[in-house]
């Protein structure tokens, strides 16, 4: 009777064992069911998405692949936008007359704010030219001495500098543009460059110091642009003067966007860009030997993607979220710098940082190493401040100061330039030239050696040699720019104020 009345109880444990064990098990499985199922109803971002037990319907499925479409675009709008950036260039280039590669684009007379160029400056010798090496062949670029420059390929990536920071030491030399795969005799004799693609960006910038007219000819005389196969007889380099000259070199922001990049895709080699990058830009309808003939649809989805790419563009610019940006941590300074930790290949530790590519991209043009690095009393070194003291936008119908302590430790001289927020180029006023520095005729200095700039839309009186113009209705934008910079900017000993608002 004991063994039975044993038995029993052992039984009945086990029978609750087993109901518990089973009861465990159907709590874990409805939860697995559950984190990889979908409801029948989902509110979402881009509205209310319906299934009938995990099948969506014809409605949601609209809604999924237009979602999906749109975000595809804006992520090739943001990761292709140097790409997008220096074609635009060498197209604003062409329609103003340097429409082939032995054409160079020179401002004679420098840049003023008539052209459309992003944050280039006043006090720039610019040449630039484009190579054409699908039906030049191998080019050559012969530099005179005291060039600096460099190459850039189709998408902005670097491939050789020029002149004083290239191999010829800015002695002068004969520089050789390779075609992609290219596999002819390579004659001796030349520096070699060897780009991905075949419309290449090359930019050169004279000295100014010993007077720009003599710079000028330097570059006339001594810069000649040439296929290889014609080194016997070549055509002559022509220079054509775009020195105040309305014309334009930004990209849009609409469908003509990716209109570029379907001419840069139809005109480069495949093995341009990796199978990724090319497969997101396929995706929305852009494939090497196809016409691109997006549907209404599809025109739509581009244009908002365009926008949205713009608008987080100038997110990532205004208020920056990566580390390397700001040039005194710190503190709450809002100066900052266009590479972010001085990165010009946006890369490190094999990961890309996709935001600081934007950053440079969207306000700024042409990459090579050599504008990241800082020679204490050579070179230059550049400050951005999109925002006053008090991280505001400016305003221009109000008025701000900008202090500069004593002893600006430059080499040679600095000088501060204002852009317009919208196109990123030179502000357009009164003043053709928007800059104003240490080379300004009629700059005051304090007795102290200090300097006190104002930024608004009348001089303050008596401050007319120290201020810039601005326009009421629009905001704006400085760059500092430090012309054979010296330690005590180098190691953050000197530094300029905050851009504080007067009135």
């Amino acid at each position: 009777m004991k063994i039975l009345n044993s038995l029993s109880i052992h039984i009945a444990v086990a029978s609750l064992l087993l109901v518990g064990s089973s009861s465990v098990q159907a709590e874990v499985s409805k939860k697995t069911l559950e984190s990889i199922s979908i409801a029948d109803t989902v509110e979402t971002p881009i509205g209310t998405l319906e299934f009938f037990d995990g099948v969506p319907s014809d409605a949601t499925i609209n809604k999924v692949y237009d979602n999906l479409d749109r975000s595809r675009a804006m992520g090739v709008y943001l990761d292709n936008m140097g790409a997008v950036s220096i074609n635009a260039v060498l197209d604003g280039l062409a329609d103003a007359g340097a429409n082939t590669s032995n054409k160079v684009a020179l401002f004679e007379q420098l840049m003023d704010s008539k052209t459309l160029v992003i944050t280039a400056n006043t006090s720039t010798l610019y040449a630039y030219a484009g190579t054409d090496l699908a039906n030049d062949g191998p080019t050559v670029i012969e530099v005179p001495a005291g060039m600096l420059g460099f190459l850039d390929d189709s998408w902005q990536r670097f491939v050789g500098d020029i002149g004083v920071t290239g191999p010829d030491k800015g002695k002068g030399g004969k520089y050789l543009v390779l075609p992609p795969g290219y596999k002819g005799p390579v004659p001796d004799g030349y520096f070699l460059l060897k780009p991905k693609t075949n419309r290449n960006f090359l930019f050169l910038r004279g000295s100014i110091k010993n007077g720009l007219a003599k710079a000028a000819n330097n570059i006339k005389s001594g810069l000649k642009i040439y296929p290889l196969k014609n080194a016997t007889k070549p055509a002559k380099t022509e220079f054509v003067n775009v020195s105040g000259k309305e014309f334009n070199t930004l990209f849009p922001n609409d469908l003509g966007y990716f209109e570029i990049l379907n001419d840069i895709i139809q005109r480069e080699p495949v093995d341009a860009i990796g199978p990724e990058v090319r497969g997101a830009i396929a995706s929305i309808g852009i494939v090497k030997g196809q016409a691109f003939k997006p549907d209404a649809r599809m025109n739509k989805l581009l244009l908002e993607a365009g926008t949205l790419g713009n608008a987080t563009s100038r997110a990532i610019t205004v208020q920056p979220r990566i580390d390397g940006v700001a040039i005194y941590p710190d503190s709450n300074s809002g100066w900052t710098m266009a590479y972010a930790n001085k990165n010009t290949s946006f890369e490190a530790n094999g990961t890309m940082n996709l935001d600081a590519r934007t950053l440079f991209y969207f306000n700024a043009g042409g990459v090579t190493p050599a504008m990241a690095v800082t020679k204490s009393g050579a070179g230059s070194d550049y400050a951005l401040a999109f925002l006053d003291a008090q991280k505001q936008a400016f305003d221009g119908a109000k008025t701000y100061k900008l202090h500069l302590p004593a002893n600006v430790p430059v080499n040679n001289f600095w000088a501060v330039t204002m852009y317009d927020t919208q196109t990123r180029s030179q502000l357009q006023t009164s003043q053709p030239f928007p800059t104003v520095g240490s080379l300004t005729d009629g700059i005051k200095m304090n007795s102290d050696g200090s300097y006190e700039l104002f930024f608004g839309p009348k001089a303050p009186k008596g401050q007319e040699g120290n201020w810039l113009a601005t326009v009421p209705g629009k905001s704006w934008f400085l760059i500092l720019r430090m012309y054979g910079p010296l330690d005590p900017w180098i190691n953050k000993t000197w530094r300029p104020s905050e851009i504080e608002l007067v009135k």
